[in-house]
C-alpha cells in the first residue's frame, strides 16, 4: 500500500498502548524525538507518569497518560475517550499484548481468553474508534504490533500465534480498505526482542538468538514503513527470510519445524 503525501509528526498527537516498557516505550521515545505529542497508556500509572515527564522534558512535547488494563471489557473505549478528549489523535500505535507459553490444554483457559481480549479485541476496538476521525480528516495512521508468529502456527504458543495472525490479517485488509484515503495502516511483525514480554510469555532470548533486534531498531523500521506507506514490515533480514519460508514451504513442514524450535527453546 502506498499513500501520497509526506507523513508529518511534529505537533500532532499519537496514542501508544503498552507504553510503559519495551517496544511501546521505544515508540514513545521515537515519536517524541520527532516532535510528536504522545498519550501513553498501560497498566502501571507510576511508570507512565515518569515516562511522560521524561519525554516532555527531553523533547519539549506535550504528554498525557491514561492508566488502564486494556484486557478488561470496555477499557478500550474509555482509553480512547480520554485520549481523544480535546485532541486529534493522528497516530494510533496498538502495541499492548502478551503471550503465554505451554501446551494449549495446559495453559490456563482464562489466561488465554484474556490474551485474545487484549491482543485482538482491544486492538480491533481502538482501530474502529480511531478510523472515522482519521478518514474524515483525510490523514492518519495506525501501527498494529503483530509478530513473525503471525505467519505460521506455533505449537507451545498456539493461542498467541493465532492472535497475531488475526492482527496481521485485519491490518492488511483495513490497509487496503483505506487505500487512497490518506490513512495508513501498518502491521509490524517483529521477531525476537529482549523485553519484558519474554518474562511474561515464558520464552527466552539471548545475544545468540537468531534475528534478535533491539526495540529501538524495530520501532525505526515501523516508522520507516509508515512514512513510505507500506502495509507490512518484518524488521531484520533473518526474520524476513523466515516469514518468506513460512509462506512458500508446505504448511505441515512449517508447523513441525516450529515445534522443534520450541522444544529446543524449552
Amino acid at each position: 500500500m502506498r499513500n501520497e503525501g509526506v507523513w508529518e509528526y511534529r505537533g500532532r498527537w499519537a496514542l501508544v498502548t503498552g507504553a510503559s516498557a519495551g517496544i511501546g516505550e521505544a515508540f514513545a521515545h521515537a515519536l517524541a524525538s520527532r516532535g510528536m505529542n504522545v498519550v501513553l497508556t498501560a497498566r502501571r500509572a507510576e511508570r507512565l507518569e515518569e515516562l511522560a515527564h521524561a519525554l516532555a522534558g527531553e523533547h519539549g512535547v506535550q504528554t498525557a497518560h491514561v492508566a488502564a488494563d486494556l484486557g478488561a471489557p470496555g477499557a478500550a473505549e474509555r482509553v480512547w475517550d480520554e485520549a481523544a478528549r480535546g485532541r486529534d489523535i493522528h497516530l494510533l500505535v496498538n502495541n499492548a499484548g502478551f503471550g503465554a507459553k505451554g501446551g494449549f490444554d495446559e495453559v490456563d483457559r482464562a489466561r488465554q481468553a484474556e490474551m485474545v481480549q487484549l491482543n485482538c479485541t482491544a486492538l480491533l476496538e481502538l482501530m474502529h474508534l480511531a478510523l472515522p476521525a482519521m478518514r474524515a480528516r483525510g490523514a492518519g495512521g495506525i501501527v498494529n504490533v503483530a509478530s513473525v508468529a503471525a505467519f505460521q502456527p506455533i505449537p507451545q504458543l498456539a493461542a498467541y500465534g493465532a492472535s497475531k495472525a488475526f492482527v496481521l490479517s485485519l491490518s492488511q485488509a483495513v490497509a487496503e480498505e483505506c487505500r487512497g484515503s490518506g490513512v495508513r495502516v501498518v502491521a509490524l511483525c517483529p521477531g525476537p526482542v529482549a523485553t519484558e514480554f519474554q518474562a511474561v510469555a515464558g520464552t527466552q532470548v539471548s545475544a545468540r538468538t537468531p534475528g534478535l533486534l533491539e526495540a529501538r531498531e524495530v520501532v525505526e523500521a515501523a516508522l520507516e514503513a509508515l512514512e513510505k506507506g507500506r502495509d507490512t514490515v518484518v524488521p531484520g533480514v533473518l526474520n524476513h527470510l523466515g516469514t518468506v519460508a513460512a509462506r512458500v514451504l508446505p504448511r505441515s513442514w512449517v508447523v513441525k519445524v516450529a515445534k522443534e524450535v520450541m522444544k529446543r527453546a524449552r
